[in-house]
């Protein structure tokens, strides 16, 4: 189970990160590399409490769905989604925002794991937990960019 921990400092308004992180046009935005699609619940705005968002994309060259439901929420401070359906054996991304006196620091940690046993592990390790940084330090160099340009208000307002 590889836990990931990110730091990522944005100098921009505290509620401006926290909403463009719950954005799910701007999540688009940042994986269309990987044709990621927003199929079911909520698929474009601001996703919140209690709401589902399906995701499809490609990654390791095949299609894949995820179903992500907020299960927690914390406005302007913290979030957290979990995977309801998906390749994984289960999956959490805690989100959470603090203020400080030049912008906001925004820190994620993600825990997931794989099926297929030692096999599974193994993948973990070596392939699959490089990948989800990746994956998310893209998707916090998009939310920092958009949050310190005026990119936001195409998204925000």
């Amino acid at each position: 189970m590889p836990i990931i921990h990110l730091t990522t400092v944005i100098h921009a308004p505290l509620a401006r990160v926290f909403d463009l992180s719950r954005s799910i046009t701007l999540h688009k935005r940042s994986m269309a590399h990987l044709q990621e699609d927003a199929i079911r619940g909520r698929t474009n705005g601001l996703i919140s409490y209690n709401e589902t968002v399906t995701w499809r994309a490609k990654h390791l060259g095949k299609m894949r769905e995820l179903t992500t439901k907020i299960t927690a929420m914390q406005v302007a401070a913290f979030f957290s989604d979990e995977m309801t359906e998906g390749d994984f054996s289960y999956m959490k991304h805690e989100h959470h925002f603090k203020e400080i006196g030049n912008g906001t620091v925004m820190i994620d940690m993600m825990d997931f794991g794989t099926p297929y046993g030692w096999v599974g592990r193994l993948l973990e390790r070596v392939y699959l937990r490089k990948y989800m940084i990746r994956l998310l330090q893209l998707r916090n160099e998009t939310i920092k960019d958009y949050a310190e340009s005026e990119k936001w208000r195409v998204i925000l307002d």
